[in-house]
């Protein structure tokens, strides 16, 4: 669909919230989206040019629209969650989660047993969970049975078979880990005790259970059997000893579910703690396929509500590492500063920190555990696929980062013999170039680089990878020429979307096949850059030392650039502005200044 055939059907969009569906010539759907005003959001497909590959392929594939009017951008947020569940649009962001959770199920049956499953069955049993580890849950039931009296046997424990004298008490029944119901010696109510008992430990709310025993102790005390009171006073003992370890933050705090995530280039990974009385009952990473150039604060309230469904969350208050649109009725959003909600947020992030660092590790292991033939059998066979004069012993690559549009900062890996060199990779604070250039800034970073290498006689490498498109690749070249170094090295730039590999001057790309050796190697070296750039991001913005591009302009001052960041999110949300809407928020004068910033940068 053209901009002109979008502008014959937007006067029938309305300017109300819903969701918007884009479907293909095919009458496939491709995307589903929310939005505040419809026809805006649907607008700013058509009147836009898009640098993202992605979202130009789509608009190029778009042939019909669709939409629905909600009551309010809650309700859109919750129907859009649900149609991209349920259709699982190509250009839509996925959640990769295909790991099957165990669960703990209380039998529909008289006298019911508790068991693990990993099959949820539609036959009125109870399913408590999901739990995100098999070990814990096995943990949890051995926990179970040495305080709470409950039957394992098979038996058809029906009140007719039960008086009928069918069966006889068991081992377990003298042992002391059931009552025998089997013969008539517990009720169903008192069964039915233990059961809530069962479900209090499995929510981690173990003082309804402490109390119980010792209110079943003080009895026994009360009928001078010793014997029996001090057997429950064990167990009140570990039902102590096992809340003083689940213990993480404080009893003070109420239910809570806390979230944080790492974008790395079309991935993010969102971990998510629940917090139940203090404790922390469950812990669990996802990956997220970003499919659009999605920013983080698209993309964690949608990861945040299908965790929550998940995991059967009824938390009232989450816990974010920044303002997200997630206005559900009776959910707070908490970002906090201090105390112990921060402490929350912090171990989050220490996990989902964990997490990447692992996958990565074992990226890399699948050449650090090869054999030395192994491995140059892998940068021969990219010698040969890049036809390079040399073998590619030494590779150097670069990749430029910012956040949120603005606070740019770059990195260079380095990889000797197909593994990393960490001694040798480098962070740049960008010096010479003002505001968000990222042509200028790769031109910078590979002429301080080479200069100092050169001065210092060092070797070069025999390949530089350019983590970027031709623009990148172009820029870099000019240091290249700059130093005299064309022909000393070879320079490929490696496209972000499509993993096309090109060289300066070349008209047309290279794709290597998806699973040849040669690709996973380079998509390796580029998961290490943006690894190794997000992590000095993270860093220079935990320690406040960037300067918001705002606050660079003339006559916009700190207060202001921080009321425009909070309400439009990011510097890039506000370039994109009309002068109107900026007005709306910090007043026409100053929305002139910023407009005469962002037009005088376009056009330099």
């Amino acid at each position: 669909m053209t901009s002109t055939e979008f502008q014959q059907i937007a006067h029938t969009i309305p300017h109300q919230p819903g969701i918007y569906k884009y479907y293909d010539s095919q009458d496939v759907l491709l995307y589903v989206g929310k939005a505040k005003d419809l026809r805006k959001r649907t607008s700013s497909y058509f009147t836009k040019t898009f640098t993202n590959y992605k979202t130009h392929e789509l608009v190029q594939r778009i042939r019909r629209v669709a939409f629905t009017i909600t009551n309010s951008e809650a309700d859109a947020f919750l129907l859009e969650n649900s149609l991209i569940k349920q259709f699982k649009p190509k250009f839509n962001i996925d959640l990769k989660d295909d790991k099957s959770f165990p669960y703990i199920v209380i039998k529909k049956e008289p006298f019911p047993r508790i068991f693990l499953t990993r099959m949820k069955v539609n036959d009125g049993s109870e399913y408590l969970g999901p739990f995100t580890s098999v070990a814990r849950v096995r943990e949890l039931l051995t926990f179970i049975k040495q305080n709470v009296a409950l039957r394992t046997c098979k038996l058809n424990l029906t009140q007719s078979n039960i008086q009928k004298g069918k069966f006889k008490v068991c081992l377990e029944y003298h042992l002391g880990n059931c009552k025998g119901p089997c013969e008539g010696n517990q009720s169903e109510q008192d069964y039915g005790d233990a059961l809530q008992q069962v479900r209090n430990i499995l929510k981690g709310n173990l003082q309804p259970v402490i109390q119980h025993f010792k209110s079943e102790m003080l009895q026994f005390a009360t009928r001078l059997d010793f014997e029996k009171a001090e057997w429950v006073r064990k167990k009140i003992e570990h039902l102590e000893n096992y809340q003083a370890r689940s213990i993480i933050v404080g009893k003070h705090l109420s239910n809570l579910d806390v979230f944080s995530i790492l974008k790395d280039g079309d991935t993010a990974y969102v971990n998510y703690l629940m917090v139940y009385n203090g404790s922390i009952v469950q812990t669990h990473t996802v990956r997220v396929e970003t499919k659009l150039e999605e920013a983080e604060e698209e993309v964690l309230p949608l990861a945040i509500l299908q965790l929550r469904e998940t995991f059967n969350s009824l938390a009232n208050e989450i816990i974010v590492p920044f303002e997200i649109d997630f206005a559900l009725e009776g959910i707070t959003v908490t970002v906090p500063k201090g105390g112990d909600k921060k402490k929350l947020l912090d171990l989050s992030v220490k996990n989902v920190d964990y997490f990447t660092e692992e996958l990565r590790k074992k990226k890399i292991l699948q050449l650090e555990g090869k054999t030395d033939m192994q491995k140059k059998a892998v940068l021969y066979q990219l010698q040969q696929d890049l036809q390079l004069s040399e073998v590619p012993i030494h590779i150097e690559c670069f990749d430029n980062s910012n956040f949120q549009g603005s606070y740019p900062v770059s990195a260079m890996v380095c990889f000797k013999e197909g593994i990393p060199s960490k001694k040798d990779y480098r962070h740049f604070n960008v010096k010479t170039v003002e505001g968000i250039n990222d042509f200028a800034t790769m031109k910078e970073v590979v002429l301080r680089r080479y200069t100092r290498v050169m001065k210092e006689k060092q070797p070069l490498p025999q390949l530089i990878i350019i983590d970027g498109g031709k623009g990148q690749l172009n820029a870099a070249m000019e240091s290249i020429r700059e130093l005299n170094l064309v022909g000393a090295v070879t320079v490929v730039g490696l496209a972000k979307n499509e993993e096309e590999i090109f060289f300066h001057g070349d008209k047309q790309s290279i794709k290597l096949p998806w699973d040849s050796e040669s690709l996973k190697l380079i998509r390796r070296i580029r998961d290490e850059v943006h690894r190794f750039g997000i992590t000095f991001h993270r860093l220079k913005r935990s320690s406040g030392t960037f300067k918001n591009e705002l606050e660079t302009i003339k006559g916009i001052g700190k207060s202001t650039a921080e009321q425009l960041l909070k309400e439009f999110k990011s510097v890039k949300n506000i370039q994109l502005k009309s002068e109107d809407e900026l007005g709306k928020v910090v007043g026409l004068s100053k929305a002139k200044i910023i407009i005469e910033h962002f037009n005088n940068k376009t056009t330099v």
